[in-house]
């Protein structure tokens, strides 16, 4: 280490040191202040109607005790509040203490402005002596962009008042672990690679990690978008897309303080494994996680007596092309707009109802219910007409009451009314009844009332629409509504798939985009209103998202800004083509406020599982790879699926390190690999739901689980040309690639699959039996 050097080490230490004395001072401050204030509410409680001024004799006395009681609610839920807010300033400040900061800009901000050192961190800390002198910068701040952003000199960045100009002269990096600097680089750039290849050398985590100190200048532009209605990140897999919108996420939390909430951002991601994997990073960050599920939880918790198609199904179901005609015409944007379509014509005549019953018979019929509906004048819509329709429903329930208390069951209930039971019930009449008759007249209809109010909790909750029968319905008028023609289909492949799409549901089963069709009709036909709360929505794996679904989603809704982040080449669901996608985008969202981010770098993987792996696709030469070397990718032939079996145990029991990921075409696969493995007395945990958790180790798990999931050896289990026989599996094969970060093994039980010929030989290590 030079002299100039070691004394850019000595400052950074000096100003270490005093920072971490106030960041002590502040941890001191705010104990006290906890512990006060527990203690302050722990009096108030205990001493609550000791200081409440008690006065009951006269109107304006019972209000002062009302008032007196309020002021004391008031003042416990203040040090409630105080006492709460300093603990999490207090948790801030420790996560401070083991890394106060990472990054330092010099810059001036006008002509003849004073140079200011901006000290980039997790959060932001002020001098205790002076609030205005901020020791430590949270890096969501508007300043801390011009970190993010390459160059040097003259840089621009947004702030909440404006664009911004500044002159920066110098960006350091830092690494500060505890209390001790152990890194000093000064770099041109945004994040230097120094610092990010040391990141990406690590071995994976079973949980992911903020990756505020390295954020790239791409990921920065799309952490800090505020004005796109619709952005979307198509990023090339390992790029740094679902990182990048989780500090995104953060980012809107910090810059909307006050007037947003983690309950007003909503994430679907592709499973629940997903979730678990990236539940960390906002807290990491301070932040509460926001509203997490996947498509399949959205819907599934509105059909409860409905067993929806699961992940593996609908992916075997997607490798099966005799569906992928009716299933794609199913998920289209135009067939949501066919639905729209039917939904209208409801107002005029076709809504499916139910007979209400009563005690087992028809109170009222759904030809009554009909009549109702749909006497209601043209200028209705399918809301009001709903709701006028129960209005007249409950009308007709309480003018039955007074019949209903004339009927033999009523008598023989009362009858058999213990005396005890009578005066509970007589209890809360409003007067005093003076004769049996008056007595029998109340108990008579407090009991029907009672029992009508099943039939009144029906009426209030829509029961009485026929959902099922309408969903049939609409199924069967498609072919007048639409050519199939058009569509790249007939009469009878349709009614034939309605036929298979009938026979399940009334078993109790509907695929994923059927309940996608249910679920939107039951909202359109009743005239739902959709979620005005929702501020934010965000998508990861967005490339398995249907048209229907994008549409669905916005319906639902509709004020939300959306983020859609994913890779077109890893659509193993749907395989939207980047046309067909864009277009059906373009008509669900304006494009002049819609932005596209394109990330071509990919940082997981080293050079040569990226330059292998990108061979894969027709479109993969404009995917680059990160400067970081690995060992050739291997492809393993063998003979048989016993010497398959071998090699894999002989290679987990070698020269692996880290987590290792054995990914399998299926799930049964997966279930055979895990029992050859463990016969053979290695250990391995088999991942067989999306509701597990992952952990170190060896892993088995089919490639529908392992989307955006990382590993640091990846072992592909028989990509064989008989398993994966054509160029329609490519997707799936560059998938199942690109989740190794270190190391890449192919096994073949043969002749390697044909997704290989494409590759350069010189990329990759051939090993034949």
């Amino acid at each position: 280490m030079d002299q100039r050097t070691a004394n850019q080490y000595k400052i950074e230490q000096k100003r270490l040191d005093f920072v971490r004395g106030q960041l002590a001072v502040a941890q001191e401050q705010l104990g006290d202040t906890i512990k006060k204030s527990k203690a302050k509410q722990k009096d108030l409680e205990s001493n609550f109607y000791d200081d409440v001024r008690v006065k009951t004799s006269t109107y304006e006395g019972q209000m002062e005790t009302g008032v007196s009681v309020r002021q004391q609610q008031q003042l416990l839920t203040q040090h409630q509040n105080r006492w709460q807010t300093a603990t999490r300033d207090l948790k801030t400040l420790q996560r401070l203490e083991q890394n106060a900061y990472f990054a330092r800009v010099d810059l001036t901000e006008g002509k003849d402005a004073a140079l200011e050192k901006i000290y980039i961190g997790l959060a932001s800390f002020a001098a205790l002596d002076n609030a205005d002198n901020y020791l430590i910068y949270d890096w969501r701040a508007p300043i801390c962009s011009v970190y993010y952003d390459s160059g040097m000199g003259t840089m621009t960045y947004e702030a909440p008042m404006g664009s911004r100009k500044v002159n920066v002269q110098l960006k350091r990096e830092l690494q500060v672990v505890g209390s001790q600097v152990k890194l000093v680089f000064d770099t041109e750039e945004a994040v230097g690679d120094r610092v990010l290849l040391e990141n990406l050398q690590q071995q994976s985590n079973p949980k992911m990690k903020s990756i505020v100190a390295t954020i790239q200048q791409e990921q920065n532009t799309i952490i800090r978008d505020t004005k796109s209605e619709l952005l979307i990140v198509q990023g090339a897999a390992g790029s740094g897309k679902t990182a990048a919108v989780l500090q995104r996420v953060a980012f809107l939390l910090y810059r909307y303080r006050g007037n947003l909430t983690p309950g007003q951002l909503i994430l679907f991601s592709p499973n629940q494994l997903f979730n678990d994997y990236i539940s960390q990073v906002l807290p990491e960050l301070g932040e509460q996680n926001m509203v997490q599920m996947t498509y399949y939880q959205f819907l599934s918790r509105r059909v409860p007596r409905l067993t929806i198609e699961t992940l593996e199904a609908r992916f075997l179901n997607n490798l099966n092309p005799q569906r992928a005609a009716v299933t794609d015409f199913k998920n289209s944007l135009n067939f949501f707009k066919l639905l729209q379509q039917y939904a209208e014509q409801l107002n005029q005549a076709g809504m499916d109802f139910k007979n209400i019953l009563f005690r087992g018979q028809v109170l009222i019929s759904k030809e009554q219910i009909t009549e109702i509906y749909y006497h209601f004048n043209q200028n209705y819509n399918l809301h009001n007409r709903l709701e006028a329709t129960k209005s007249e429903l409950l009308k007709i329930v309480n003018r039955h009451i007074q019949s209903e208390m004339k009927k033999r069951w009523v008598d023989e209930k009362i009858q058999n009314f213990s005396r005890e039971e009578i005066e509970q019930l007589t209890a809360t009449a409003p007067t005093p009844l003076q004769t049996e008759q008056q007595q029998y007249q109340f108990l008579a209809r407090k009991l029907v009332r009672e029992t009508f109010q099943k039939v009144r909790n029906q009426i209030k909750r829509n029961r009485f629409f026929n959902i099922n029968q309408q969903f049939i319905d609409f199924l069967q008028a498609v072919p007048k509504l639409v050519s199939l023609a058009t569509v790249g289909l007939d009469a009878p492949r349709w009614q034939q798939a309605v036929t298979t799409t009938v026979r399940d549901f009334k078993a109790g089963k509907i695929s994923l985009s059927d309940v996608s069709i249910y679920l939107a009709l039951f909202d359109l036909a009743l005239g739902k209103h959709p979620d005005p709360q929702m501020r934010f929505l965000f998508i990861d794996e967005a490339q398995d998202y249907t048209g229907f679904q994008l549409a669905y989603l916005q319906w639902n809704f509709p004020r939300a800004k959306f983020t859609l982040l994913g890779d077109l080449n890893q659509a193993i669901f749907t395989h939207e083509s980047a046309p067909a996608w864009s277009r059906e985008l373009s008509q669900l969202f304006d494009p002049a406020t819609t932005r596209m981010i394109n990330l071509q770098k990919s940082y997981r993987s080293t050079t040569e599982i990226t330059n292998f792996s990108k061979q894969l696709l027709t479109t993969g030469a404009t995917i680059e790879s990160f400067a970081r070397r690995g060992p050739l990718p291997v492809i393993q032939q063998v003979k048989s699926a016993t010497a398959a079996y071998q090699f894999l145990a002989n290679e987990l029991q070698t020269k692996l390190q880290g987590t290792t990921a054995i990914i399998t075409k299926t799930l049964e696969e997966a279930h055979v690999v895990r029992d050859q493995l463990e016969a053979c007395g290695q250990t391995v945990r088999l991942i067989q739901t999306e509701n597990q958790r992952l952990t170190r180790g060896i892993l088995v798990i089919p490639a529908y689980l392992a989307k955006g999931l990382e590993f640091d050896q990846v072992m592909l289990w028989n990509v064989s040309q008989e398993n994966y026989p054509n160029q329609s599996t490519n997707e799936l094969v560059y998938t199942m690639c690109t989740r190794a970060m270190h190391q890449l093994t192919i096994i073949s039980v043969g002749t390697p699959a044909p997704a290989f010929s494409q590759v350069n030989p010189d990329d990759y290590q051939l090993v034949r039996e």
